[in-house]
């Protein structure tokens, strides 16, 4: 696929100055990291947060270091920084490439995605928080997961730097199939780390948990004295009840996932094409030669298989393809124990002899393919990438696929990639390393068991779909097909699967009732639209690969155009944050809708002699943007209201005081080093002039995004059709109606807390007239008009079911189904506040609902301005952010903040209780 291209190219900028020097470990605490991830129908949204604080007496640089899957699109990255939060936006590369430029030539620190491995991509980044302040930094990535050998693998790397008081790994899973087995490893789960590892697993639901402690942190096998540093890999697969496949249909996108098992394996015609020129010379050639007997030993004795070696020249090891008998197995064994490395590298020679050998032997009722295992670039014969391209590519003619293994750092992988898609095959790297041997024998395992061949999937009711012909199906594999539903008012849906199986040609045929298909939760609402991005991105950025002209840059744009929309971080984008300018009064209430908010740039920071430079009065500039002074001498330098004016010398790029080379004005009035603020105006490399106006750092004007007010809380309503959700502030200690459906006689209300303005202290359900439970800060108690259960937060896992009700105690969250509702409360505790906050999972979808929380999802219109429009109503709303609770992450959400009875259409009474 492309992910040799995305761990070369895939850049996330951070414009944000930094200092240079190394942070010592005791001055910087991570305090909390979580990491997240909800696996939806095999769609995986990851979250990872890290909550440091800065407990030196100065200013430092927090790093921020994380390992994520190369298949994964990252989506989202925040800071929050003392309060204040910077967003990252995804913009096409050219642009990006261009800030980042300008910021590196200002000094200023970038962070950068690069390939650490054979499955990981490293992000890294840091910014410079200020003495006691605190910053927390927040990634999201998304990827689809891709079953190989009959399981899926979720992988989450943890290497945070140091222990950590408050370290968890949270992973849920939803498989509307049901999960048939689930298998937690890694170096993560030793036996030190035994007891932090815990799993539950219900019926279609899988929740893994690690929370170890500081102290294991630094005692497992794993580990060190900086703390952790491992995988935790979650492996599992799904029922195959119906040989059709699974359906997940939602917010006008459909999705499906077809997998047919106890089909009868598929002969193969299969040829290895093998390099053996001087560059395989020693353990890359032994590991070849081990993993060849491997592989040969795994034949099935109906295949036909044949081998052929290269250097300068091509060797056949027998001119016809031979069966896997056990006598041509051994006889193809001794050949390969005797292969030996020389010469120059004629890939176009052995790949079309590979070709002539499959074309001279066709067999009904069989797969063909052909493997190319290679360490090199092309040096003999025809040694034009493109012209062997295109020489392999009229060769096969589209009748059988060509897969390319590419061994080591050496080989021209691109060339390798191209020539397989072109083929309907992939293109893989083997890493040199003891187990190369496995990853050869790994990969055959894969394409080793074809059951079907030339696969159409055909859909009645939707378009834009991904790609729907595949030439081979492989035992253990999957097929995804995603798309836009036509007509939303259908109330069935059509599919029809042709293909060819070893005996005959086979349709699967089904018309699915979109009534009877499982019900998406809210929060889930939108995954099947981002599953059907991600997989179009994907195969856009494969297909862009093969095109030319025309054609290709048409695909190019189609997938930059989705990765914008989407805020994927791809090959063709670059997800950029950029600490805001805050302006003065004059503009600073006047922000265009979309307007770049950049840094100060032809600024200059003064301080007076007492204060931050030499002593001996006059006046010392600082810090200032861009660097304009020449190195070897400083600027003569004049303003009327600042006698004795001096220069500090200081190299170009380089500002005086490192973390200040881009001024903004917040950066101003938070470093008090700074007496006074000017505009200039480069003259040449010799002088500066500047404006005659300096401002004193105590005039500015600080603007920043309003916080809940202390005496309320503030709640989120979703909305799909707008990047930005909607929130609202509800008073402190109000009894609120949260949801009520009186056709089901389910109703639950929730008291605020009276102090701290963040969540609730206390929530009750009552169902019908004898099932009731209320949650509070303290514990768990339920009735069901006879007996009474109650728990305790922070005891052992325990699930309690009844008539219609289901109440699972995990760590720090209660999950309860009640009837057709099923809520999660989580247990929130920040500093010295505990709260409580409701996730709502599943809810009735019929119009009568009741309650603050019925309504999850807000179809709004972003007007000129700050104007909202719901309803035909307009009112004006401001920018603001509130932190969604129902997430263990906590993350700060940017939001349009408007009165509770514009968002609710109601008055608050509408909403209030007398009692829970």
């Amino acid at each position: 696929m492309c992910q040799a291209t995305v761990s070369v190219t895939l850049l996330g900028f951070l414009l944000i100055s930094a200092i240079a020097a190394p942070t010592k470990k005791e001055d910087v605490e991570i305090y909390r990291f979580h990491i997240n991830s909800t696996v939806t129908s095999r769609y995986a949204i990851t979250v990872i947060t890290s909550r440091v604080v800065n407990q030196h007496s100065e200013s430092k640089e927090i790093n921020f270091q994380v390992k994520i899957p190369k298949n994964a699109f990252i989506s989202k990255f925040r800071m929050t920084i003392d309060g204040k939060t910077y967003d990252g936006v995804v913009k096409e590369k050219e642009a990006a490439q261009q800030q980042y430029s300008q910021a590196v030539a200002r000094g200023e620190s970038a962070g950068v995605v690069s390939s650490v491995g054979r499955t990981l991509e490293e992000f890294k980044t840091s910014v410079t928080v200020a003495a006691n302040g605190k910053v927390t930094f927040e990634l999201t990535y998304e990827e689809l997961l891709k079953r190989r050998l009959g399981k899926y693998e979720l992988l989450i790397n943890a290497q945070p730097m140091q222990p950590v008081a408050d370290f968890k790994i949270d992973v849920y899973i939803h498989e509307d199939p049901g999960i048939s087995f689930l298998e937690v490893k890694g170096g993560l789960n030793t036996e030190e780390l035994a007891n932090a590892v815990t799993t539950t697993r219900s019926g279609k639901e899988a929740w893994v948990h690690f929370y170890p402690t500081r102290e294991q942190q630094t005692m497992c096998k794993s580990c060190t004295e900086t703390g952790l540093n491992g995988d935790l890999i979650i492996t599992y697969d799904v029922e195959r009840v119906n040989p059709n496949g699974d359906w997940k249909i939602s917010n006008g996108y459909v999705a499906h996932w077809f997998a047919p098992m106890g089909i009868q394996q598929i002969p193969k015609n299969v040829v290895f094409v093998i390099d053996r020129s001087g560059s395989m010379h020693g353990r890359k050639m032994e590991q070849t030669r081990l993993a060849m007997q491997r592989i040969l030993g795994d034949l099935a004795s109906d295949d036909n298989f044949g081998l052929i070696i290269f250097d300068s020249h091509v060797d056949v090891w027998k001119q016809e393809l031979l069966q896997a008998t056990e006598s041509n197995v051994n006889l193809a064994k001794s050949f390969v124990r005797r292969i030996e490395d020389q010469g120059a590298t004629d890939i176009n020679s052995a790949v079309l002899k590979g070709v002539e050998m499959i074309n001279r032997h066709p067999r009904e009722g069989s797969a063909s393919i052909l493997i190319l295992l290679t360490d090199g670039a092309p040096n003999s014969g025809v040694s034009n990438p493109e012209r062997i391209q295109a020489n392999v590519k009229e060769a096969i003619g589209g009748k059988f696929a060509l897969y390319c293994l590419g061994f080591g750092f050496d080989v021209n992988f691109d060339f390798l990639e191209k020539m397989a898609l072109e083929n309907g095959g992939l293109a893989r790297r083997i890493y040199e390393d003891s187990d190369a041997d496995l990853q050869l024998q790994g990969f055959y395992e894969e394409v080793a068991t074809p059951l079907l061949h030339d696969l159409q999937l055909n859909y009645e009711g939707a378009s834009n779909l991904t790609q729907t012909e595949f030439g081979l199906y492989y035992n253990g594999s999957e097929i995804v097909v995603a798309g836009e539903i036509t007509d939303n008012s259908l109330e069935s849906f059509k599919v029809e699967v042709v293909a060819f199986s070893k005996s005959k040609k086979v349709k699967y045929e089904e018309t699915v009732s979109l009534r009877d298909l499982p019900e998406v939760p809210p929060q889930h609402e939108n995954f099947t639209q981002r599953l059907w991005a991600y997989l179009t991105v994907k195969q856009l950025l494969r297909k862009e690969l093969t095109l030319k002209g025309e054609e290709k840059e048409a695909a190019k744009k189609e997938a930059l155009d989705l990765s914008l929309k989407y805020s994927f971080v791809t090959p063709l984008t670059s997800m950029v944050v950029t600490k805001p300018q805050e302006s003065d009064t004059q503009v600073a209430h006047k922000p265009k809708e979309g307007e770049e908010r950049g840094r100060c740039h032809d600024c200059l920071l003064v301080s007076q002699g007492r204060r931050g430079g030499p002593v001996g009065g006059g006046f010392h500039i600082l810090a200032h943007s861009p660097p304009v002074f020449h190195p070897a001498h400083s600027p003569p330098m004049s303003h009327p209201g600042l006698p004795g004016l001096q220069a500090m010398p200081v190299r170009p790029a380089m500002p005086v005081r490192p973390g200040i080379s881009g001024i903004s004005d917040y950066e101003v009035a938070e470093h008090q080093d700074y007496d006074y603020f000017f505009q200039i105006e480069p003259q040449s490399a010799d002088f500066v002039t500047m404006n005659p106006r300096p401002t004193k750092i105590s005039q500015f004007q600080m603007t920043s995004l309003p916080l809940p007010p202390a005496n309320s809380v503030r709640f989120l309503i979703s909305s799909s059709s707008q990047p930005k959700p909607l929130c609202y502030d509800i008073p402190l200690a109000s009894k609120i109606r949260l949801l009520a459906d009186p056709s089901s006689q389910f109703s639950m209300n929730g008291e605020l807390t009276l102090y701290g303005g963040k969540g609730f202290k206390q929530i009750a359900i009552h169902y019908k007239t004898n099932h009731h439970l209320t949650i509070s800060t303290s514990g768990i108690n339920y009735s069901d008009g006879q007996n009474a259960v109650n728990f305790v937060w922070g005891q052992e896992p325990t699930k309690h079911e009844a008539d219609s009700v289901s109440v699972i105690l995990r760590n720090n969250e209660v999950d309860v189904t009640i009837g057709s509702v099923r809520v999660v409360f989580l247990l929130h505790k920040e500093d010295r506040d505990v709260f409580l906050w409701p996730a709502i999972r599943q809810q009735p979808k019929h119009g009568s609902l009741q309650g603050i929380l019925a309504k999850t999802d807000v179809q709004y219109e972003k007007l000129l301005g700050s104007r909202i429009k719901i309803n035909n109503q307009e009112e004006s709303a401001s920018l603001s952010t509130a932190t969604d609770y129902r997430l263990h992450s906590a993350p700060s959400v940017e939001c349009w903040l408007v009165r509770l009875q514009f968002a609710l259409q109601g008055e608050l009474s509408d909403f209030t209780v007398s009692q829970l």
